[in-house]
C-alpha cells in the first residue's frame, strides 16, 4: 500500500462497501480482459496493470487477467465499442484518442492547463470529469472508473536545435499525437503531421519530419533522431491523460458484490494510487538522466516560468476554440468549466504542495528492475 489516498471516488458509486483485504476463497473467480493503447513493461503503465493483474489472482484465487498492450486486441475507439458490447471488461482509455467515438473526450486537453502536480493528479476530482463519467455511464454504458496520467513532462523532441519558442515552430513538420494537438502547433507557426509512435523514428531519421510532440518515455526512444526535448513544464505542450472504464455489462450485470468490492478496493487502494506513483518516478528519473541547463546541447531542457508563458500567451486559446467546433452546445459549456477547474486545482496545488511529490521513488526501483531488458515481461505486447 502506498502512504498516501488522494483519489476521487465519487464515479464508483455511493454505497460501496471496501472490502477487506484477507483473501476470502469462497468468492467466485473472476476473468477480465484489459485492453491499452500504451506499451507494455517496462512502460510505467504497463508496469501498473500488471502489479494490478496480480494483486486481483492473489486476493480472489482463481481468478485470471489478460492484458494486452498497444494495440493488439482493441485501438481505443474499438476498446470504447467493446465495453459498450460487453466483448471486454476494462479499457485504459487516452482522452484524445477517445474523441473520434466521443467527442466530449476532447473538453479535458489542451497546453497549459494542469500546470503542477496536484492539478494533473486531481483531474479525477473536478465536476467536468464527473460530468464525463455521467455521460460515458448513460450513452456507453460503461463506468469511467477513474483516471490517471502518463509522463507529466510532455515536450517537443528536435532533430535539429531545440524548440524553444514560436520562431523555433515555425515552418517546422511536427510529429502530434491529434487533432487538439496540432492546434496548438499551428498557433506556433509549425506544420502538424499527425503519426503513430511506431512511424517517428524513421521519419525522423529521413527527414520526412523535423521534430516531435511526446513524452518522456518518448524521448527516451528517440533520443538518438531527435537528442534535443524541450518541456515547457508541466503540461505547457500537451498532457496525456487516460480514464478507466468498466462494461456494465460485466461490472454491473456479471459480477456479485462481493467480487466488485474486492475489485473497487484493488483498483481504488492499490493499482490507482501505484499507477500515478510509478508514472511520476519514471519522469523523475529520466530526468535525473538527461536533464540540462544548455540549450544547445542535447538533452532535456526544461523552460522557464518566463520562457514558457511565451508558448502559453501563441497558443491564445486555440485548442479551446479547436475544440468548440467538435462538441455540442454542452460540450462548449464542459470546455470552460474544465479550463476553470484546471485553474482552480493549479492554484490550490503549488509546486512542492502535493502528496505525490514526496513520493519515495527508491520504493519502485525494484519493479523498474524486474522488467529491465532480458526479462520475461521486456517489452511484452500481451499478458496471458
Amino acid at each position: 500500500m502506498l502512504p498516501f489516498r488522494t483519489l476521487t471516488t465519487a464515479v464508483i458509486g455511493a454505497g460501496i462497501l471496501i472490502a477487506s483485504t484477507v483473501v476470502t476463497s469462497a468468492v467466485e473467480p473472476v476473468k477480465i480482459r484489459w485492453a491499452s493503447d500504451h506499451t507494455g513493461p517496462p512502460h510505467p503503465a504497463g508496469i501498473a496493470e500488471v502489479y494490478f493483474a496480480e494483486q486481483v489472482e492473489k486476493r480472489i484465487p482463481g481468478s485470471k487477467v489478460q492484458i494486452f498492450w498497444a494495440k493488439s486486441l482493441y485501438t481505443v475507439p474499438q476498446g470504447v465499442k467493446a465495453l459498450t458490447q460487453g466483448n471486454l471488461e476494462i479499457l485504459t482509455g487516452q482522452f484524445g484518442k477517445t474523441s473520434s467515438i466521443e467527442p466530449l473526450a476532447n473538453v479535458v486537453l489542451g497546453a497549459g492547463k494542469l500546470t503542477t502536480v496536484g492539478a494533473i493528479d486531481g483531474i479525477d476530482s473536478t465536476q467536468t470529469f464527473k460530468d464525463l463519467a455521467a455521460h460515458f455511464n448513460k450513452s456507453h454504458d460503461i463506468t469511467m472508473i477513474g483516471a490517471g496520467h502518463l509522463s507529466m513532462y510532455m515536450g517537443a523532441g528536435a532533430v535539429k536545435g531545440r524548440l524553444i519558442g514560436p520562431a523555433d515552430f515555425k515552418g517546422k513538420k511536427i510529429r502530434s499525437m491529434g487533432p487538439a494537438e496540432n492546434a496548438l502547433l499551428s498557433a506556433l507557426g509549425a506544420n502538424p503531421q499527425a503519426m503513430a509512435f511506431g512511424d517517428v523514428p524513421p521519419a525522423l531519421q529521413t527527414g520526412v519530419i523535423d521534430g516531435l510532440l511526446t513524452s518522456l518515455g518518448g524521448f527516451n526512444s528517440t533520443k538518438e533522431q531527435a537528442p534535443y526535448f524541450t518541456v515547457a513544464g508541466l503540461n505547457g505542450i500537451v498532457g496525456d491523460y487516460y480514464w478507466f472504464g468498466l462494461s456494465n455489462r460485466w461490472w454491473k450485470n456479471k459480477l456479485s458484490q462481493e467480487q466488485r468490492d474486492i475489485l473497487t478496493d484493488i483498483i481504488k487502494n492499490d493499482f490507482m494510487p501505484f499507477q500515478r506513483a510509478i508514472n511520476f518516478c519514471n519522469d523523475a528519473r529520466t530526468l535525473a538522466k538527461f536533464v540540462t541547463t544548455d540549450k544547445s546541447a542535447p538533452g532535456i531542457y526544461v523552460l522557464n516560468e518566463a520562457e514558457s508563458a511565451v508558448i502559453q500567451k501563441a497558443e491564445g486559446g486555440a485548442t479551446n476554440r479547436w475544440i468548440k467546433t467538435k462538441v455540442n452546445d454542452y460540450g462548449d459549456k464542459l470546455v470552460d468549466q474544465f479550463t476553470a477547474e484546471a485553474a482552480a486545482l493549479v492554484k490550490a496545488n503549488p509546486p512542492g504542495s502535493h502528496a505525490l511529490e514526496k513520493t519515495d521513488c527508491s520504493k519502485y526501483e525494484k519493479y523498474f528492475a524486474r522488467y529491465s531488458k532480458g526479462a520475461k515481461l521486456y517489452k511484452a505486447k500481451k499478458r496471458k
